[in-house]
């Protein structure tokens, strides 16, 4: 588990000394502990100029924590569930994401807690960060954005 920690981000490992309070500063030393949220950055700001929202798979709560840390400096609106949140709290980041002229462009969920009875089909690409050593739980998370009412082609990502 600590290699797997390693491969995601240096920070899951060991704590940094020192945070800068700059928020471009903070961005860049997110980015260079690690070399998945260095192409997930390039990644998400094509996908996000040309008009597609995403939906982020992780395993770990701490590194969803990373990625929504990530998304706000980079002002990338999102919302977030994982296996912490009240049912109403889900509902309502659920209801957000999916409504009409909704701004948010992605969604982090946790893989476990984002793979059963949601419909999350107004996202049109699913990014598996860190991949499930079952590969049936990437396969029901990845199946969020196919449902009834789904309009566009789906993309996949594995990091």
């Amino acid at each position: 588990m600590e290699l797997k920690k390693c491969c995601n981000h240096a920070s899951l490992v060991r704590q940094y000394d020192h945070y800068e309070n700059d928020p471009q500063s903070r961005l860049q030393q997110l980015l260079k502990s690690s070399g998945k949220l260095i192409l997930l950055d390039k990644l998400l700001c094509r996908l996000k100029d040309t008009g597609h929202r995403v939906l982020i798979f992780s395993q770990m709560v701490m590194m969803l924590d990373i990625l929504q840390e990530y998304l706000q400096l980079r002002r990338f609106a999102a919302q977030r569930l994982d296996g912490s949140m009240r049912a109403d709290l889900r509902k309502q980041a659920l209801d957000h994401f999916n409504a009409d002229g909704s701004t948010d462009f992605a969604f982090l969920l946790s893989t476990r807690a984002g793979g059963l009875g949601i419909n999350l089909a107004t996202a049109d690409t699913v990014i598996i960060f860190d991949s499930d050593w079952n590969p049936q739980n990437d396969l029901q998370a990845m199946s969020r954005a196919h449902r009834i009412g789904q309009t566009r082609q789906v993309n996949y990502f594995y990091y």
